[in-house]
């Protein structure tokens, strides 16, 4: 796990303005990372570092950073983040040292401030070159929640409290936060109905995950032990997984999600490192009494004691008549990470427990986010029973699945006492109509 230093000093200001706001999402104790360019002028992406409302230029400022971060912010110069992440932990450290002593030290802003560029002035892009997405299922309420939909005597199969169940998604659709969301077409078959038909999809849905990136790759044959997992962890992004209820209703038996997922993930463009978020580890899910503990090899001490996450997510939904009125997005839910069932290292050591090998640039997506409240349902399939209680909207619209020209807009932080505010930035997607 990572260790408390000195880039996480609640106290230390930058002399970038905008992030030392008391509810900016990229303060100096963040510096999360991305991909960008200058919009509109063509040249190849770079990496880049988020504080307050700009992006700082990695490779640019590497002459002036200290030796030890100095080779580590060279391997910036890619249009990927794969070649940082590689270098494993104390590099990622170094470098996050370095930048955030360049950031806070106002002798080094003429030298810098050239090499930053708004925010508003960027085009963002998928962080990662994604080789491989696995698909988490760690909330135990959203397990419960969905499973009563479809199995209301049994809604948690049986190996549910013992494996940390998940599914080989499509990394080739995860685009970047703000592409636009097409509704897909696929097979599907109401209950009335007496054949299957191949159609828009009737019951699309969003799922809000929270997503992260393997930074160091393993070995074919050898697993990571759980103790060493986090090791294996780059950081942590906002991801939405997409779902066509109807297909992967009909599709899901038996082999599980497919074409009802395929056609697109959102990722939220920002990498919160996970030495960002070591002042947010809390303890693992308390399993209730009589819950089996842990299989061995997903039963470590130090991942109980704080591999937990504390954050905080938010779901809004901004709809064609809400955005035309010039009104506000209307919030869902609100839920939080820590209730997650499963922790991250668990998912990263029983994912490579049977000897599969991880590379560097895996995106792997927790699972839905839901909470014991209904208020803390991270879909519109918990939230409306299947589409059978359409939720209401302040406007008088009401919802049972998403319609066309809905904004789904995910938003997630970290926040405590004498603890520096970490935010995610935001995961949103506008939801377009089928192809004729």
């Amino acid at each position: 796990m990572n260790a408390l230093n000195e880039t996480h000093d609640a106290a230390r200001k930058s002399w970038v303005a905008s992030a030392n706001a008391p509810d900016c999402d990229f303060p100096i104790q963040n510096l999360p990372f991305g991909v960008f360019r200058p919009r509109g002028d063509g040249a190849e992406p770079m990496v880049g570092v988020a504080i307050g409302d700009q992006i700082l230029d990695v490779t640019a400022v590497a002459p002036f950073v200290d030796v030890a971060a100095r080779e580590v912010a060279a391997a910036c110069a890619s249009p990927h983040l794969n070649d940082l992440m590689a270098l494993g932990p104390p590099a990622w450290s170094a470098l996050r040292r370095a930048l955030s002593r360049l950031l806070s030290d106002t002798a080094a802003r003429e030298r810098v401030e050239r090499f930053l560029t708004p925010m508003a002035q960027a085009e963002l892009f998928v962080p990662a070159r994604i080789g491989n997405y696995t698909d988490f299922f760690a909330s135990i309420f959203h397990a419960t929640n969905a499973g009563k939909l479809f199995r209301p005597d049994n809604p948690l199969n049986p190996n549910y409290k013992y494996v940390p169940v998940a599914y080989h998604s499509r990394a080739s659709s995860v685009r970047v936060s703000g592409t636009p969301v097409r509704r897909p077409h696929g097979q599907s078959k109401g209950p009335d109905e007496a054949a299957p038909s191949y159609r828009p999809s009737r019951a699309l849905d969003y799922e809000l995950e929270l997503g992260f990136y393997i930074g160091v790759s393993s070995e074919l044959g050898a697993p990571i032990p759980i103790g060493k997992a986090g090791e294996h962890v780059f950081g942590y992004c906002l991801l939405n997984d997409w779902s066509a209820r109807d297909v992967q209703a009909w599709e899901s038996q038996p082999l599980g999600p497919f074409l009802g997922k395929s056609f697109i993930t959102t990722v939220s463009p920002w990498v919160v490192t996970a030495e960002a978020l070591a002042p947010y580890r809390v303890k693992s899910y308390a399993r209730p009494d009589g819950d089996p503990p842990p299989l061995p090899h997903l039963n470590d001490a130090d991942d109980q004691a704080s591999g937990g996450l504390d954050i905080t997510f938010e779901v809004l939904l901004a709809t064609e008549k809400m955005r035309a009125a010039g009104g506000p997005p209307a919030r869902l839910s609100k839920s939080s990470f820590a209730t997650i069932y499963w922790t991250v290292a668990q998912m990263v050591a029983h994912h490579t427990s049977n000897g599969c090998n991880l590379e560097t640039g895996d995106l792997m997506g927790s699972g839905t986010c839901s909470g014991p409240q209904d208020e803390s349902r991270g879909c519109l399939l918990e939230l409306t029973s299947r589409g059978r209680n359409p939720i209401t909207l302040p406007n008088g619209e009401t919802r049972g699945f998403l319609q066309d020209g809905d904004e789904v807009i995910f938003h997630a932080h970290c926040e405590s006492a004498g603890r520096a505010r970490i935010g995610f930035g935001e995961c949103r997607g506008v939801i377009m109509p089928a192809r004729s």
